[in-house]
């Protein structure tokens, strides 16, 4: 103040007039709506063909956030990742996105047979329409990082393309596997993914675009059951006392910890219940937490019933692996 020669208030009111001019105006959640209803591409979404799923998820997979599928191995998260994949690269008149999508691929589990005897069984006026199979295929860049590093180095090659190729879908599968050499099974004091997520998290909004990441699950130990009630809990230690071994499924959580778990928008869970397949939405502001059943056909992943079953309390966070070993092992991944 003394160089500039003003005093206090002038310089109070320089501060004021400073903050009005560059601080953005108090919106309303009318205006925020009315905003979006008139920029439509902002709030776009992914349909999946699955009606009762799109319906709950107001649309399908939204632009602009990270949804993430969690599950055990073999429950079927690959075959979903390779339907969006398929779907994105659909020409716009069919429903599609009619653009690129870039896969990682990081578990070598992507198989360009599978997506194409999808898209037959799927869309059979399309695909055997002479060629349309082999270009929709070439829309899909499938990278194969084998380390984190390596796929750190790629995320800057991942945005160029993001905004220079038309790309529309951007999938990772898994988060998981990428960060399982840089720490054990318990939760790490420093994330490894901390600056990745934050990182593909700003991809999403800057582009528009809807991404898709897997994860995996590992057993919940019962310090953490006591940390992260609304992971699904242990409800009291008397019932620990009687506790069935056989519902310890109930126990597994998604892996990559909690601040993970902050950091995506949507979780959606693939889990088994009693021998059936069961897709619940256990994270998202704008969705009830609802299950749907299916099951694996041709064209990929199928609902039983469009009508889901409200998940209460602890059950939308809870992931089962029951009644599945036939197609399903917990500890090691099996081809999908």
């Amino acid at each position: 103040m003394e160089l500039l020669d003003v005093g206090l208030e002038e310089v109070t009111i320089a501060v004021a007039h400073i903050s009005e001019i560059a601080c953005p105006p108090n919106q309303t959640a009318m205006s925020l709506l009315d905003h979006r209803n008139q920029n439509e591409y902002l709030a776009g979404h992914l349909p999946t063909r699955l009606e009762g799923l799109d319906a709950a998820l107001c649309g399908g997979i939204p632009f602009g956030v990270v949804t993430e599928l969690v599950g055990p191995a073999g429950i079927g998260k690959t075959q979903f990742c390779m339907k969006l994949a398929l779907l994105a690269s659909l020409p716009t008149s069919h429903g599609g996105l009619g653009g690129r999508v870039i896969y990682v691929d990081v578990e070598s589990k992507f198989s360009s047979r599978r997506m194409i005897e999808m898209g037959i069984s799927s869309f059979p006026e399309i695909f055997h329409m002479g060629g349309l199979a082999q270009e929709m295929a070439g829309r899909v860049l499938v990278l194969r990082p084998a380390s984190l590093s390596e796929f750190t180095e790629s995320l800057q090659q991942i945005k160029v393309s993001l905004l220079q190729n038309h790309v529309k879908l951007l999938i990772i599968d898994s988060m998981a596997a990428l960060a399982s050499g840089e720490y054990g099974q318990g939760p790490p004091r420093h994330h490894p993914l901390g600056w990745h997520i934050s990182y593909i998290k700003s991809l999403a909004e800057f582009c528009r675009i809807p991404v898709v990441v897997t994860n995996q699950v590992r057993s919940q130990s019962r310090d953490e059951a006591s940390r992260y009630l609304f992971q699904g809990a242990v409800e009291s230690r008397a019932d620990t006392t009687t506790e069935d071994p056989s519902n310890f499924d109930s126990h597994l959580v998604a892996a990559l910890g909690i601040h993970w778990a902050h950091a995506v928008s949507i979780r959606l869970v693939l889990e088994s219940r009693s021998g059936q397949r069961l897709i619940k939405i256990a994270k998202s502001s704008i969705s009830p937490s609802v299950g749907f059943f299916f099951h694996i056909t041709s064209s990929g992943i199928s609902l039983l019933n469009n009508e889901g079953v409200e998940m209460m309390g602890p059950q939308a966070n809870k992931i089962h692996c029951q009644g599945h070993s036939g197609i399903i092992n917990c500890d090691t991944e099996v081809l999908q």
